[in-house]
């Protein structure tokens, strides 16, 4: 490692420490190369994907993994042989003049507001992220949009028969899923020529696969928190410490000031949650100076940076956003991230926070949206929660997170679309058995009961007894709304909990007949009647962006399409 690589990432570390932003700069440089273009056999976008959820790690094996995890240098010198044996060298990748982006929470949306920024000056853009919430296509999307089946399906088996030719002996023929992924992107954005590529990074920075970048134009770090602690560790100060590891160009950090020239109108987000500002203004810095260092469409220089005090290093500049920037923060489509569907009495708030942060954000996100909202005059409101979540995460915590906001009943289920998958490759997961998700969900729900008993009353001669097989039920008497603890349920799949939560009165969701069963349990059949008569019905949808996409493929089947 450099010596000015371990500077720089010593300064995220304190940053980290501090819970404070600032902007430092060092630049790198490499050459480039050509790509040969192998044929492809005719094939179907669904085959595509099945296949490539054959790279998917089995749970058992994954498991074996973590416990022998080996040189975390050589897990990236393998993904820099996979790119050369897929025809490719790193100087290649400088050719796409990549803005890439690490962070804990918020650095998908701070990239989908770059992206769109740089798009609103007429530059053709490339962006890979992850995970997906509908189509595994999501994840390399060029001008904005997923790349069409077509080209995606394309794409996949010249690189797939790529790799099967130049395997031997030595090596293992094909990469991991996310590794394919991102060596595809790679190749889609340098053969549909690409002004710019925004990299989102998977997990962590330092050996992240697409940390075989070695000349990026601008890296920004998002917030940082504690998330796959099993893989990076179990403070900020070490996660601070694997996100630097992308550290090679101009550099800026959020939290950091929103270093914006006062007056002009107020900026518009076309993503909503105050804390989608901090992303924003994150983004603006991205996108001024990768337009600065490209010296297009005359974004000039910036103004002379404040005197920085934060370790003697440099603020970010200081500059008014023109109005191309303006109309891409206005025009940023993020979904699942602080998303509103409106349905007739049903209102869906979906929003994939899976950290205590991104929670916290989120929970004061969904309560200032029922503040502002128009109440019904004909009958109760009724507020549903339905979570889930994975890996290493602390679904308690995030439980106890959501508790303000005052649910009548909490209802959790595993990320399966249906009971069976085989149907839908997009939403195909072999990392975990069926058995696991629903053991979880179960536990998930003993943490909801646990948090509902510690709040419940102290006078436990008058505490509403339990129905046969159930939790307390806060809607079984004629009582006001939000005033005891919320009943709990556990579905199968998502689309049983929807039918449930939706009892047919979502006008697109309209499944042709709920389940045998669905209403056996005394909540359950009590609820329903509720849900029926209700004037309004508001739904947080959180824990999980795979349970939001999985949400989001039901109430929305074009995105299906």
């Amino acid at each position: 490692m450099s010596r000015a690589r371990s500077h720089l990432r010593a300064a995220l570390f304190l940053a980290a420490a501090s819970a404070r932003g600032i902007t430092t700069q060092v630049a790198a440089r490499r050459g480039l190369s050509a790509w040969p273009v192998p044929q492809e056999p005719s094939m179907e976008y669904q085959d595509a994907v099945r296949m490539l959820n054959t790279l998917q790690t089995n749970a058992g094996y994954l498991e074996q993994v973590k416990r022998q995890r080996g040189d975390p240098q050589t897990q990236l010198e393998a993904m820099e042989l996979y790119l050369a044996r897929s025809g490719l060298q790193v100087e290649d990748l400088d050719r796409l003049n990549i803005i890439h982006v690490t962070g804990t929470k918020g650095k998908g949306s701070t990239c989908a507001f770059t992206e769109c920024i740089l798009r609103s000056y007429g530059l053709k853009t490339g962006f890979f992220s992850s995970p997906h919430l509908v189509q595994v296509r999501e994840r390399i999307r060029i001008n904005g949009q997923p790349i069409s089946p077509e080209l995606f399906t394309k794409y996949f088996w010249r690189l797939y028969h790529r790799l099967e030719e130049t395997k031997d002996g030595s090596c293992v023929s094909m990469p991991p899923y996310f590794r394919f992924l991102t060596l595809m992107a790679f190749h889609v954005f340098l053969q549909e020529k690409v002004d710019l590529a925004v990299v989102e990074v998977g997990i962590g920075g330092a050996y992240d696969c697409t940390n075989i970048i070695r000349k990026p134009v601008v890296c920004g770090v998002s917030s940082l928190g504690i998330d796959h602690t099993s893989l990076l560790g179990d403070t900020v100060e070490k996660i601070a410490w694997q996100k630097g590891g992308i550290f090679k160009c101009p550099l800026y950090l959020c939290p950091m000031l929103e270093a914006l020239e006062e007056g002009g109108p107020p900026l518009t987000l076309g993503l909503e949650g105050e804390h989608q500002r901090s992303n924003a203004a994150l983004a603006l810095q991205l996108a001024h100076c990768w337009l600065q260092r490209q010296d297009r469409h005359g974004a000039g220089e910036p103004k002379a940076s404040r005197p920085g005090l934060l370790w003697q290093l440099p603020l970010a500049p200081v500059f008014q956003p023109t109005s191309h920037m303006r109309l891409g923060l206005r025009n940023t489509e993020w979904p699942g991230r602080t998303q509103v569907l409106r349905r007739g009495p049903l209102t869906w708030y979906l929003d994939g926070a899976h950290t205590a942060s991104s929670a916290q954000a989120c929970v004061r996100w969904f309560r200032q949206a029922l503040q502002g909202r128009e109440r019904p005059s004909g009958g109760p409101e009724v507020r549903v929660l339905l979570f889930n979540a994975t890996g290493d995460r602390d679904p308690a915590a995030l439980l106890k997170l959501l508790q303000p906001c005052q649910f009548d009943y909490a209802v959790f289920c595993p990320n399966l679309t249906e009971v069976s998958s085989t149907g839908n490759a997009d939403q195909q997961n072999f990392t975990v058995t069926l058995d696991q998700v629903l053991l979880r969900c179960l536990e998930h729900q003993q943490h909801w009961n646990h948090l509902d008993e510690e709040q419940a009353s102290p006078d436990l001669w008058s505490a509403p007894s339990p129905e046969p097989g159930g939790s307390a039920s806060l809607l079984l008497a004629p009582h006001p709304p939000h005033t005891c603890s919320a009943s709990s349920l556990v579905f199968s799949c998502i689309s049983h909990a929807l039918q449930w939560i939706s009892q047919g009165r979502d006008p697109i969701f309209q499944p042709p007949s709920p389940p045998k069963g669905l209403l056996t349990h005394p909540v359950a059949h009590s609820g329903a009647s509720i849900l029926r008569e209700a004037a309004a019905i508001h739904v947080l949808v959180t824990g999980s962006l795979h349970l939001v996409g999985g949400v989001l493929k039901l109430l929305e089947p074009a995105l299906s399409q």
